[in-house]
């Protein structure tokens, strides 16, 4: 039996509720997991028609989201972090090139700070990955992909610090 959105955003409140911080991020990541191969779920919440960013969910104690994500053809983006913030991404469809980097120079609101790539990875179809604050990374996508993200907050209303690649 497929979960509903509704299951699924409580048992992530009552992770994120009961153990804040990583250990509890850790168990909605294992969670989403589950809901990244539910193709009931995916069908109803993830249809073809979903754009680029779509909050589906926001918990109103935590405000934590529950996006979904449809980029159509290839999409990079710059080296980021999450801010004061973490997110979680579970890949549904297509392949996500991840590269995870190291801080060099801190960034500023007037100055880009500098980061070095440290590992590449991919997010294939079943996968999900928690970026806890302050982990830089950049996704590439070669081709169409779908995914589901889980972030601390609001990301759209957050301002974040730019950073070159050295």
């Amino acid at each position: 039996m497929s979960q509903t959105l509704e299951q699924f955003a409580s048992q992530c409140h009552s992770f994120l509720k009961n153990e804040p911080g990583p250990v509890g991020r850790q168990k909605v990541t294992e969670a989403l997991k589950l809901i990244l191969i539910d193709e009931e779920f995916i069908a109803k919440y993830l249809p073809p028609s979903t754009g680029e960013r779509e909050i589906i969910y926001q918990d109103p104690e935590l405000g934590f989201c529950i996006l979904v994500h449809h980029y159509r053809g290839p999409k990079i983006s710059d080296p980021h972090d999450h801010a004061h913030s973490w997110a979680i991404y579970g890949q549904v469809r297509g392949t996500t090139e991840m590269r995870d980097f190291q801080k060099i120079e801190i960034a500023s609101p007037d100055h880009p700070g500098k980061v070095k790539v440290i590992r590449s990875y991919s997010l294939t179809p079943g996968i999900a990955h928690l970026y806890n604050e302050g982990d830089l990374h950049a996704p590439e996508r070669k081709e169409s992909t779908s995914l589901i993200r889980i972030e601390g907050t609001d990301m759209s209303k957050v301002k974040r610090l730019k950073y070159e690649i050295v």
